[in-house]
């Protein structure tokens, strides 16, 4: 009771900023398990100790943070209670919330400001994992913004591939260029590339093929896909976008390791968010790969792909909703 007594003491204080309730409610399954963890390793202690330490590994291990980001969380709050050997259960939840913030990247996803003209984004990522429809939500987003935006189907080879992308530029009113199923992936990007120059698009969104991320294939077509966009702009693909599926837990980090060595990935996106109780992927991927999540996926409405704030994420997860 303590840790919920502390958790409103804070919140009142102004310590969490209130959060958004799509975020909430995004969360809620997560949230909902690691309350539970934390009252459970809480219940009847008073002080923060080794015992408690130990426990508390075991809950971030749990929750999926990760191995190498538990031991990071873990060593430095080992650090600050050999120092302070009087600290209360209530202040834990602070110390948690400050070493998670510092661990997670954020980035300022929502408005292509670094780039004058053609903006070029590469969507990669396994099948299933929600890329497509990630593409159709950010081509949205865009539009909203004022920006002219053209989407390239260049995942050729999977059956319904590219009608799944074309029912989402219906869907958001945003053109589409695509070939023949079982074209070359890379002729679809440097045409959609061209097009795109020719009409002075500000934003293209390439989808990708999405087969196993251990096919050594797939990630050699990435890479030729990379080298033909690079023809029309030297300096594109401006933003490569790996999304995972949150609901993998750690499997989630083999996929993004994968791609990472195959392509200079600059951003994730988790999506799934909303069914999963695994959301604490969400630290250990980011602190793992050092490459800031900048959007997550929070449920199947076109507008439930949100830019990712650390401190809206983090306060969602602590906040005491009693």
């Amino acid at each position: 009771m303590a840790f919920f007594v502390g958790i409103t003491y804070l919140y009142l204080m102004g310590f969490f900023t209130k959060s958004s309730e799509p975020l909430q409610s995004g969360i809620a399954k997560t949230k909902l398990a690691w309350t539970q963890r934390l009252k459970k390793t809480l219940l009847g202690r008073s002080s923060i100790d080794d015992d408690l330490l130990e426990e508390l590994e075991e809950v971030l291990l749990t929750s999926d943070v990760g191995a190498a980001t538990t031991e990071k969380i873990m060593d430095r709050l080992t650090k600050r209670v050999s120092k302070d050997k009087y600290l209360k259960v209530e202040e834990l939840d602070k110390l948690l919330y400050k070493e998670m913030s510092v661990l997670l990247k954020a980035s300022d996803a929502a408005k292509v400001t670094s780039v004058d003209g053609l903006h070029v984004i590469l969507v990669v990522g396994v099948n299933g994992a929600g890329k497509t429809t990630t593409i159709g939500k950010l081509a949205k987003q865009y539009t909203n913004q004022g920006k002219r935006v053209l989407l390239a189907a260049a995942d050729t080879f999977r059956a319904g591939a590219i009608e799944q992308l074309r029912l989402w530029s219906e869907r958001v009113s945003v053109p589409l260029v695509a070939l023949d199923e079982g074209s070359d992936p890379a002729s679809v990007a440097y045409t959609a590339m061209m097009h795109a120059q020719k009409e002075g698009v500000d934003v293209l969104l390439i989808d990708t093929a999405g087969r196993l991320h251990n096919n050594v294939n797939l990630m050699q077509e990435l890479s030729k896909i990379k080298r033909v966009v690079q023809k029309v702009i030297p300096e594109a693909p401006h933003e490569v976008l790996l999304v995972l599926d949150g609901g993998t837990g750690q499997n989630a980090f083999a996929q993004a390791k994968e791609f990472s060595q195959a392509t200079s990935v600059t951003g994730l996106v988790l999506t799934k968010l909303d069914g999963t109780a695994k959301g604490g992927v969400v630290i250990g991927i980011s602190d793992e790969l050092e490459v800031p999540i900048q959007y997550i996926g929070i449920g199947e409405g076109v507008n439930d792909l949100i830019p990712f704030d650390v401190h809206a994420f983090l306060d969602s997860l602590f906040k005491n909703d009693s």
